[in-house]
Parts: structure tokens; sequence; C-alpha cells
């Protein structure tokens, strides 16, 4: 890819947001489509069922910040998970004011089939990667996202 030259002759090929903006479109656009197909799990749902299922039961609230989000909109996104059947919410016998989250069993079977669905996706839009290259890719977003969110990933 041809970059736009600067004030110092430098050529600026190393504009990495706007590409990784235009494959995030292209992904999004494959999973609006699978999921009207299958009725897999939209993105912003399978980051929080994939937090749940990896770190376990946990307060509303640390899933909110888990996931960066303000505290009204977690609680959109947990009444939409639990229509679906695929979280619980009890109280916290230890603070009554607190919900502890969970991840049922529909909503680890669903994390599965949404997983196979995204690794499908994933294998077409970086079907011009080697395995190799795509795990680099991976450690380095991941390496990126964690630098640029507050406390631990």
């Amino acid at each position: 890819m041809v970059g736009d030259v600067d004030e110092t002759g430098q050529c600026d090929r190393q504009q990495i947001l706007p590409l990784v903006d235009h494959l995030a479109r292209l992904g999004r656009r494959g999973l609006a489509d699978s999921w009207e197909a299958s009725g897999c799990l939209r993105p912003r749902h399978m980051v929080a069922v994939k937090v749940l299922g990896e770190r376990g039961p946990m307060t509303q609230h640390a899933l909110g910040e888990a996931l960066t989000l303000d505290p009204s909109n977690v609680v959109g996104l947990l009444n939409e998970l639990e229509k679906r059947g695929l979280i619980t919410r009890q109280r916290d016998p230890a603070d009554r004011r607190r919900h502890i989250v969970s991840l049922s069993p529909a909503g680890e079977g669903e994390l599965t089939a949404s997983r196979e669905v995204f690794r499908g996706l994933e294998d077409e839009l970086l079907r011009a990667l080697t395995p190799d290259e795509r795990a680099t890719l991976h450690d380095l977003l991941a390496r990126a996202v964690g630098g640029a969110m507050p406390g631990p990933c």
C-alpha cells in the first residue's frame, strides 16, 4: 500500500488505524450477515460472555470494569444476555446491593457455537496471512489493547 509523503519527505506507510478500522468494518459486516443467518452472539455480547467464561462469576460492577463500559450500558447488555438465557444474575449474599453475574449452561453452548462462527469469519478475512502471522497479529493487537486500557486487560 502506497502512503502519502509528509513534510519531511517520509512516506506515511505506517497508518495502522485506518487499516484496523477497515478490517473491523468488514468483520462487522460479515458478523451481521452471520448473526442474521445463525443468531450467533453479536461482538459486544461475545466479549461479555467470553470474559465470564474465562473468569467465572463476577460482580456486575467488576464485569463492567473488565469490559470498560459505563454502568448504565452494562445493565442494558446484561438485560439482553439474560433475556436470551445466556447469563444469570443473583444477589451477592455478602452484599445484597450487588449482583453476581454467571454464565448459564446455555451461555456456554452459545459461546462455543459463536466461536466457530467467528473463527470462520476470521479465516475468511485473514486468508492472506499464514497461521504464524495470524498468531503474531493476535499477540500484537492484544498487547496494544492491554496497553490502551486502564487496569488489567
